[in-house]
Formats: structure tokens, C-alpha cells, sequence
């Protein structure tokens, strides 16, 4: 008889356990991004949408899982939240959140020329040059992570 309790093998490397020196030189960059994007003026709550947006579109359950936790600890509602991955279709976000996250998945999704295009425009008008830079930065290293928790099959564990 075959067992149906049993937990899945996790068959995947933990690539940030096995290359802990890698790992940890992409966690100096978050630390460093994270200075930038202070530097630039971006909200916390604004870094935690671009986090949980990225995560969104590459179905990063992990990363979704730590940054909704940093995002409501940083003040964000439930309501934005709960309606992020809808963002464009709702009057919650300012005009400057919109054009970060459009560039934040833009960024994520760089073949699409035109939406490049598009996001940038919207994001000159909204932003400014370190602000823009930052954004992309905070794109930039939250899909990293992403692709760490995704090809690792990172779990997600229940909140004691």
C-alpha cells in the first residue's frame, strides 16, 4: 500500500545552501538596493508592492510569503494588497506607484518591447532618475531571489 501522508522529497538544490558564498554576495546586493531605494525617497510600502508584484508574475510562492509580511509590518492595507496582481484596474495606487510598478514588470518581463517602452514613458513622468533607478534595482533583485526560491522549490511554511 502506498503511503499518502508522506511529505514530497524536495529533489531540488537549495542553490543559496549549496553555493552559500554566491547566496550570500546576492543578499549584499539586496542590502545595498535596499539603501539605494532609501536614498532615492521610494516608501518602504512602495519596495514591498514592486517585491510582491515581481513575486506575482513568477509565481514565487516564498518571496510572496516574506514581502506580504514586510509589507503590512510597513504599514500597507490588506484592501492594495489583496488587489495588487489587478493593480492597473483600480483607483488605490497613485500615479507614482503605478509607474514604479509598471517599470518593477517591465523589468521582469524585458522582451516585451513596447510595454518597456510604455512604462518608461509613465515613469519619467512620475519619477525621477533615482527613483527609476532604484525601482529597476528592486526589480532587478527581487527576481533573482525569485528565481532561487522557484528553481530550489523553497516551501512555505505556516506562521507558528
Amino acid at each position: 500500500m502506498i503511503d499518502t501522508t508522506a511529505q514530497p522529497v524536495n529533489r531540488r538544490v537549495l542553490i543559496d545552501k549549496q553555493s552559500p558564498k554566491a547566496y550570500h554576495a546576492l543578499v549584499e546586493t539586496a542590502d545595498a538596493v535596499r539603501t539605494v531605494a532609501a536614498e532615492a525617497g521610494l516608501d518602504r510600502r512602495l519596495v514591498e508592492l514592486i517585491n510582491l508584484r515581481v513575486s506575482q508574475i513568477n509565481g514565487c510562492a516564498y518571496c510572496l510569503n516574506v514581502h506580504t509580511r514586510a509589507a503590512l509590518r510597513a504599514g500597507e492595507t490588506t484592501q492594495r494588497l489583496g488587489v495588487l496582481a489587478a493593480w492597473r484596474d483600480t483607483e488605490l495606487f497613485t500615479e507614482q506607484e503605478r509607474a514604479a510598478l509598471a517599470l518593477a514588470e517591465a523589468t521582469t518581463e524585458p522582451a516585451d518591447a513596447a510595454a518597456q517602452e510604455s512604462a518608461y514613458d509613465s515613469a519619467r513622468r512620475f519619477l525621477d532618475d533615482d527613483e527609476i533607478s532604484a525601482v529597476i534595482w528592486v526589480a532587478i533583485t527581487i527576481n533573482a531571489f525569485n528565481r532561487v526560491s522557484v528553481l530550489s522549490k523553497h516551501r512555505v511554511r505556516r506562521n507558528p
